[in-house]
């Protein structure tokens, strides 16, 4: 009876051992994907001294929210905006257990990915975007560029044409990072045998306003948010055969955890994507061709200032 428990049990633990193959690393001999070992062969494999784990190529992210921003119809009119930040406000910091973290829980490039969303914007044919994150460097080089063509001009010799100016500017920033907004697992264990899922979900928030630089009132302003999902699950074997005398002990888990930056821009990229439509509605430009109805995702077109009926189908 004891043998064909000690039999059932090394029958899971190799069942599980097989199974949670995919979830270890992946090696190579070579740093590249030609040469990487999976399943079976890992098996064989993983005793032998390896030098590299397996990488992955780079690749261009384009979320749903990135696929919805570049569909936009072209703008008749291109708005000319610039942004001079769009930061972290939340404070928050990594959360580790014993020591004290002092790196960021969100990304610190928000300025980059606004100024990308905003190019991205019906395959660039929406915003003109202006430089004012480095019009330091900008200006400086603009001099140098002067006091060269004064040193050795000729009568051919053209000046530096103005820079271009902005008719909004586009503020905000990333301002909620909210942790343990839903929790939960669910697990079982009997006869030394257990197996356990728990999962987690946190919100970044963003807030994206428009200003007009003539007047400097508030035009424009969303506020987005994007879940992220984290997942974890794992079992173990833990038990004493041959009368207490042999003690088989096994572990397996896994965990997945969804990218906070990717989330921060996705966020940004809805943003952007809902201010162009709340602009339509309130009358700064016009959003022509097939584009989305209704605007926004509550049912409704805000103060839409056009009155045609094919315009609200």
């Amino acid at each position: 009876m004891v043998g064909k428990l000690v039999r059932k049990l090394q029958l899971l633990v190799g069942v599980v051992f097989l199974t949670s193959c995919a979830q270890m690393p992946q090696w190579s001999e070579l740093p590249n994907n030609e040469h990487c070992v999976t399943g079976k062969e890992y098996l064989w494999d993983k005793f032998k001294e390896r030098k590299y784990l397996c990488v992955e190529n780079p690749e261009v992210v384009r979320m749903p929210s990135y696929v919805q921003l570049l569909e936009v119809p072209p703008a008749k009119n291109k708005p000319v905006v610039a942004v001079y930040g769009f930061t972290d406000k939340t404070g928050q910091r990594k959360a580790r257990d014993g020591i004290a973290d002092f790196s960021t829980a969100i990304t610190q490039g928000g300025t980059e990915m606004l100024i990308d969303a905003l190019k991205t914007a019906g395959g660039g044919t929406w915003f003109r975007v202006v430089e004012r994150q480095g019009i330091d460097n900008l200006v400086r080089e603009r001099q140098i560029i002067r006091s060269t063509r004064q040193e050795y001009a000729d009568e051919n010799s053209q000046g530096v044409g103005p820079l271009l100016f902005a008719g909004m500017i586009i503020e905000g920033g990333i301002i909620g990072y909210d942790t343990n907004i839903q929790t939960g697992g669910r697990g079982a264990r009997t006869l030394g045998i257990g197996f356990t899922r728990q999962y987690r979900q946190d919100v970044v928030t963003v807030s994206i306003r428009a200003v007009s630089v003539l007047t400097g009132e508030v035009l424009l302003n969303v506020q987005t948010r994007k879940t992220i999902l984290s997942y974890g699950s794992g079992g173990d074997v833990f038990r004493f055969v041959e009368q207490g005398t042999r003690l088989i002990e096994y572990e397996d888990g896994v965990g997945n955890n969804e990218n906070v930056t990717y989330a921060v821009r996705t966020a940004i990229e809805a943003g952007v994507l809902e201010l162009i439509y709340q602009g339509h509605d309130r009358g700064l430009w016009v959003v022509s061709g097939n584009h989305r109805h209704p605007h926004q995702h509550d049912g409704t077109n805000d103060l839409h200032p056009i009155g045609e009926k094919e315009e609200n189908e």
